[in-house]
């Protein structure tokens, strides 16, 4: 049974990043699921606290994403830059365990990380000709960073904490 939750738990992960690119607003929904799935199947060191500290995450930035306006919520541009961008921050922030073996620190870096990384890709998007009119002095940057921001932040640090787990339990230091 925990090798069918396993499997369900990556399909629900893959699937949050693809609803990252046709309905943000419901990828830490998909996200949290497959967090579920791993707490369910015991292959982690997650507990209660963890899961329910992730499920009002995922409660309030799904809550605030569906009360955006509809306009803004159609609109998918971005969407590549700050994804590759919140990726290649929890990569860096993974790195956290070559500084120190220390879960919470490592915890810190990949939540920074992934931050950094969402903002460097809205940055590099607003480089861009279509990213022009969501650019820091244009007035839209919070509403913009809200709305298509937020749901990959979560959904990239719930993927980040099973990683976290995963590399601290194979790695010995757990």
């Amino acid at each position: 049974m925990s090798v069918i939750l396993v499997i369900l738990a990556v399909i629900l992960l893959a699937l949050a990043y693809v609803l990252l690119f046709e309905r943000e607003a419901v990828a830490p929904v998909s996200a949290f699921l497959g967090m579920a799935c791993c707490y369910a199947a015991s292959c982690l060191p997650l507990n209660a606290n963890i899961l329910l500290t992730w499920l009002c995450l995922t409660v309030i930035v799904t809550g605030v994403s569906l009360m955006q306006p509809r306009a803004v919520m159609q609109q998918r541009r971005g969407m590549g830059y700050i994804t590759v961008g919140s990726l290649a921050g929890l990569a860096v922030g993974l790195l956290g365990f070559s500084v120190t073996t220390r879960l919470g620190a490592v915890y810190a870096f990949m939540v920074l990380g992934v931050v950094a990384g969402i903002f460097f890709g809205y940055y590099i998007f607003t480089r861009t000709p279509r990213g022009r009119a969501v650019s820091l002095s244009s007035g839209h940057f919070f509403s913009y960073l809200l709305a298509k921001g937020f749901p990959v932040a979560i959904t990239t640090m719930q993927t980040g904490v099973l990683l976290v787990l995963l590399l601290a339990r194979h790695a010995l230091f757990v």
